[in-house]
């Protein structure tokens, strides 16, 4: 039995072994349940519980009437545009957490090509600032890399997420073309941090053998045709020092769908692919290292104008889309746990976030409204989609952030994860 199912029959072979809130809301004596059985809240890192109730509203834990909830650690995602600063009106730091909470995701790494670019010490602590003040979960920002900052921003390497490079036609002014240039990154950039490349194609062939030349580690962006999937494949087999990622909309959207979506509303980089691309992606799932959302936001007048830039928001949509996907057997829990937990954790050697999880429903069956998300772009190209499987709660470093609906976090207390969790010695 594939998918969720295989996993819900494992997990709720006898009721002993569930686990239950009814302790946070009503501790002793209504630990124990009517049927004299003992449940406790327990978490353990990186482990799938279910756990069941009979009322949603107040958690009494019943026999009969039993609803099945899970538990996923904090979801991280590692690559996301903000917008801030200089495009705060699609998005900023305190929408996009936003978004990220209602999503399930509890640490977020934010990319550089906002305007002005985030390339040197004054923009990043601009960035940095905003950061402080307005982020509502846990977060690191990218610097990106310019044809002239090569030494300087590997002065600020421990401090930021990662070196973002852009290779292919993207949203911004960073593009490098020169291979020189290149070459003057990974020359610079500390060998133990991460280097992401936008690449595409045969430019990300090139940026592969760069980084085998340098014998150091790069990671590979949005990943969307099959030539590049089986590259990656290749490179892995060699024993070369490559990860990569896929964003949820190049396995559930093709260039097939840019007749619905609007040639505006479509516009997105990489370029929605094939089908067969599309198909060779589900066919290296095994390749594969991280589901990232590449949460772009652009407004709908944006989008619907005469220039539209490219990019889709992702941020609350990606889970639910992911479980159906589970619930179709195209993927495991493990698997989605894996990708978009565990490996970005360990590529971009991020601390542990104590106390911290992701409460799931993985049998409500709702549809995606844009007028229902936190993003403050307004839309969503997965409008009307049919999902099953909706975020109830967040907990980050033990309070509650989110609730059904409901953003709980402040502005602010978000943490940073390259400089407020320093002292930890939990980091993979």
């Amino acid at each position: 039995m594939a998918g969720l199912d295989r996993i819900k029959k494992k997990r709720t072979i006898g009721l002993d072994e569930i686990p239950c809130l009814c302790t946070p809301r009503n501790p002793a004596p209504r630990d124990i349940c009517s049927s004299g059985r003992f449940f406790y809240p327990k978490i353990e890192p990186w482990r799938l519980y279910f756990f069941a109730c009979q009322s949603k509203a107040d958690l009494a834990c019943l026999e009969g009437n039993w609803y099945l909830h899970m538990r996923l650690p904090g979801l991280i995602d590692p690559h996301v545009h903000l917008r801030e600063p200089g495009a705060t009106h699609k998005e900023d730091w305190a929408s996009g957490t936003a978004a990220a909470l209602a999503g399930g995701f509890t640490a977020v790494l934010a990319m550089p090509n906002t305007q002005p670019s985030i390339t040197d010490r004054e923009t990043f602590t601009q960035a940095a600032k905003a950061a402080t003040f307005k982020a509502r979960c846990d977060y690191a920002q990218y610097l990106g890399a310019g044809p002239e900052n090569a030494a300087r921003a590997a002065k600020l390497a421990p401090q930021a997420a990662g070196l973002k490079m852009y290779l292919d036609q993207t949203y911004g002014q960073l593009r490098l073309d020169d291979m020189v240039l290149w070459m003057a990154h990974f020359a610079a950039w500390p060998p133990h941090l991460p280097i992401v490349a936008h690449a595409e194609s045969r430019t990300l062939a090139a940026v592969i053998l760069l980084a085998a030349l340098y014998d150091r580690s790069v990671h590979l962006a949005h990943v969307s045709r099959r030539e590049e999937i089986l590259l990656i494949r290749a490179a892995k087999e060699k024993g070369l020092k490559v990860t990569c990622e896929v964003a949820p909309h190049h396995l559930l959207l093709t260039n097939e769908d840019i007749p619905s979506l609007g040639t505006g509303r479509s516009q997105v980089r990489p370029h929605l692919a094939s089908t067969g691309d599309q198909q060779a992606l589900w066919d290296n799932l095994e390749v594969i290292d991280c589901f990232a959302t590449d949460h772009a936001p652009h407004t709908l007048a944006e989008k619907d104008g005469s220039d539209p830039p490219p990019g889709y928001p992702g941020l609350e949509t990606a889970l639910p889309l992911l479980l159906n996907a589970v619930h179709a057997g195209r993927l495991s829990l493990e698997d989605l746990i894996a990708r978009m937990h565990t490996n970005p954790r360990r590529i971009f050697h991020l601390p542990v976030q104590p106390d911290t999880w992701t409460e799931v429903d993985p049998e409500a069956r709702w549809a995606i409204r844009a007028e229902h998300l936190f993003s403050r772009c307004g839309w969503t190209p997965f409008e009307g989609w049919q999902v099953r499987g909706k975020v109830l709660r967040v907990v980050l470093r033990g309070q509650e952030v989110y609730r059904e609906g409901q953003i709980l976090a402040e502005p602010g207390y978000g943490k940073n994860l390259r400089t407020e969790y320093a002292s930890s010695r939990d980091i993979s």
